[in-house]
């Protein structure tokens, strides 16, 4: 089954072209693919385009085989379409549990329910926690956001990706800022993720980007590049002049 697809995708921003006739397609079960190039390459971009945030100036985007391209945010994310951010994305005031508890809220019938406390839904509840255990947060519950670790804040920005359960996930450098042994102990949490989730992410640090991925984009100067296995993308000669500083 197809989970998205991008086709003959084009943005500008007035005459410069940030993204150039991009198109490629991702199935269910090809597991993580990671997206690669330098900076001003037009990756977080895409990923704008794809969750709804930025529209192309021409081009389509399908999700599950249907046609998004003209459908707001949050009607994607209904259909199964989740997203972390370069910056971290938290409710700083609110609790652990609470950030969760709301993230999880949103995708239930009773989210608008105003005469029932959110605490009377035990499946909440076993839910987040569940989630929290998976990430090493549940000694954290009851911390403000404000209080957490960089490195923590990270790991809650992977939990709000799955707390409704996505079909895929856009991960936008989820290791960015973190310290090697951090950025390490997240890229072993995100191998570990169920294969049923297919993942998209952007990351910078090389090492991860191959280690995490079963396919491997290449971007550059707003075009694909390259597209294929890890061990293709190493041997690609293209990708060793344009990116990875070989000649």
């Amino acid at each position: 089954m197809e989970v998205l697809r991008v086709e003959n995708l084009f943005r500008s921003f007035g005459n410069l072209a940030v993204l150039r006739n991009i198109s490629f397609r991702v199935s269910q079960g090809e597991g993580r693919i990671v997206v690669i190039g330098p900076n001003g390459a037009g990756k977080t971009t895409l990923f704008n385009i794809i969750t709804g945030d930025l529209p192309p100036t021409s081009g389509k985007i399908y999700l599950f085989s249907k046609d998004v391209t003209g459908l707001p945010n949050f009607r994607r994310v209904h259909l199964g379409l989740g997203r972390t951010f370069q910056i971290v994305n938290l409710f700083p005031r609110f609790t652990v549990l609470g950030n969760v508890i709301l993230a999880l809220q949103a995708n239930k019938k009773f989210k608008y329910q105003m005469f029932r406390e959110i605490n009377s839904y035990s499946t909440i509840h076993e839910k987040a926690q569940f989630l929290l255990e998976r990430m090493g947060l549940w000694e954290k519950r009851d911390f403000f956001i404000g209080d957490l670790s960089h490195g923590e804040m990270r790991k809650m920005e992977l939990t709000l990706g799955f707390a409704m359960e996505p079909k895929l996930v856009l991960l936008d450098e989820p290791t960015a800022g973190l310290t090697k042994s951090e950025a390490d102990l997240l890229a072993g949490i995100i191998r570990g993720l169920s294969q049923d989730v297919t993942l998209v992410i952007i990351e910078h640090d090389m090492k991860i980007a191959f280690e995490l991925a079963d396919r491997i984009v290449v971007l550059n100067q707003g075009e694909i590049l390259a597209d294929g296995k890890p061990e293709e993308i190493r041997k690609n000669q293209k990708v060793s002049e344009v990116y990875l500083g070989k000649s």
